[in-house]
């Protein structure tokens, strides 16, 4: 469910015409839903009504953007982060450092040390490597660190291969047949306390079979470790749980259906579960609003070549991802058509032979589902301006990042002297 809807022949953003905002802001810009996000943060938690103790940590890596994260604080919701940067922006908007899960493979001694010194709930350590790194720097600093290893399960995600995690040849976790003796050998490690076990087996999970396999898998081990001497509070289920891309498909599960299974296969485990929803939490409450530049005519079907570009909205590009296009101010009319961006390459292009609302030059469009991996993964390549980001809350809006200044991308930039020089470049060139 989301809150973009027709009303008047024109598509608005909760309470507040696309028009209007395009009108202001200009175009590309992304546009998120409060109302949306809330719903979905809403029938999440009635989903997991059965784990009360459950701590919902958001996915900061999904949106970062600082309105977003603030939002979903108030809303009470923590933070799974990967970065030391994503722990500053969830710190920044006042989420509780005994809220937020440090996830990532590739964790730095600074990064490290920044969770230390923020007090966060939980390290996911990856491997008996940063296990040992992180027990040398908690013992340096005179203190104890709260640790879960994330498990590989060797589960087939049945998702794109770019976003599943869980597979034996993921670069993810240590193998689950591994994990025993590694929790062993953590358990002997000063500086650190061993307090759960985490897995999380990929992205735009479209079935429940597969996370059931490795639900059922992590309470095996939950059972040895114990049976070990090891203190099990915790078991970070991850997130994953797919969202409606294309309307012509099967539904991914419902939340309530994951409910439902998480609380039957954790019903004996007697541990503090932690969810980590990105996507399903902000995916469908974003959209990217673009202008067509012009139709091209092609070879079979023409060519809507939009303002908007794959350094805005990479997936396409990425992940051959299916967003779905729809005209602002739709006719009722229908054509068949390549939509494509300026952008010098290729892969700029976001669907072919599309079946969607004709438009023309100047028409204003939009590529829904853009709310997770979008925004946070635009670049500036070929010299375009990192896209703004609005956000709507039922009549109100505010721009909650700018769109960056092309002379401000160029002021970015160092030219070293000898460059300034020609009578040094001349000598470097005849040396």
């Amino acid at each position: 469910m989301d809150h973009f809807h027709l009303r008047g022949g024109q598509l608005l953003c909760e309470d507040v015409p696309l028009s209007a905002i395009a009108e202001a802001v200009g175009t590309p810009v992304y546009v998120y839903s409060t109302a949306t996000m809330i719903r979905h943060v809403e029938v999440l938690r009635a989903a997991l009504r059965d784990s009360p103790r459950a701590l919902i940590a958001y996915a900061v890596k999904a949106n970062p953007n600082s309105a977003v994260l603030a939002l979903l604080g108030r809303l009470g919701l923590g933070a799974d982060v990967v970065s030391g940067g994503e722990i500053r922006r969830a710190r920044s908007v006042g989420i509780a450092a005994d809220k937020i899960v440090f996830s990532g493979v590739g964790k730095t001694v600074d990064e490290m040390r920044l969770a230390i010194l923020e007090g966060v709930f939980q390290f996911n350590m990856e491997s008996m490597e940063e296990a040992e790194t992180l027990s040398a720097l908690a013992s340096s600093m005179g203190t104890l660190v709260p640790v879960a290893f994330r498990i590989n399960p060797d589960v087939d995600a049945g998702t794109h291969a770019k976003i599943t995690t869980g597979a034996a040849g993921s670069k993810f976790g240590i193998p689950i047949h591994e994990a025993p003796a590694a929790y062993d050998r953590v358990a002997a490690l000063p500086g650190l306390s061993v307090q759960g076990v985490a897995v999380h087996i990929g992205s735009q999970l479209t079935s429940l079979e597969p996370l059931e396999q490795a639900f059922a898998k992590v309470g095996d081990l939950i059972r040895d470790l114990r049976s070990r001497g090891h203190d099990i509070d915790t078991a970070d289920l991850g997130g994953g749980l797919g969202i409606p891309y294309n309307p012509e498909l099967p539904a991914p599960p419902e939340p309530s259906r994951y409910g439902d299974m998480v609380r039957d296969i954790t019903r004996e485990w007697d541990a503090r579960l932690i969810f980590e929803p990105g996507r399903l939490i902000v995916g469908n409450a974003g959209v990217l609003l673009s202008q067509v530049i012009r139709i091209k005519p092609g070879a079979v079907h023409p060519f809507v070549i939009v303002d908007a570009a794959m350094n805005d909205l990479m997936r396409p590009a990425l992940y051959d991802a299916w967003h779905q296009i729809d005209a602002v101010r739709p006719t009722g009319e229908q054509c068949t058509a390549n939509v494509v961006g300026p952008v010098c390459e290729s892969g700029d292009t976001f669907a072919s032979a599309r079946r969607m609302d004709r438009v023309a030059a100047g028409d204003l469009v939009i590529f829904r589902s853009a709310g997770a991996y979008a925004a946070t993964m635009s670049s500036t390549y070929n010299s375009r301006p990192l896209t703004p980001e609005v956000i709507v809350d039922g009549g109100r809006w505010a721009v909650v990042r700018e769109r960056l200044d092309v002379e401000a991308m160029i002021g970015a930039d160092v030219i070293p002297e000898w460059l300034l020089d020609h009578r040094g470049m001349g000598n470097a060139a005849e040396g």
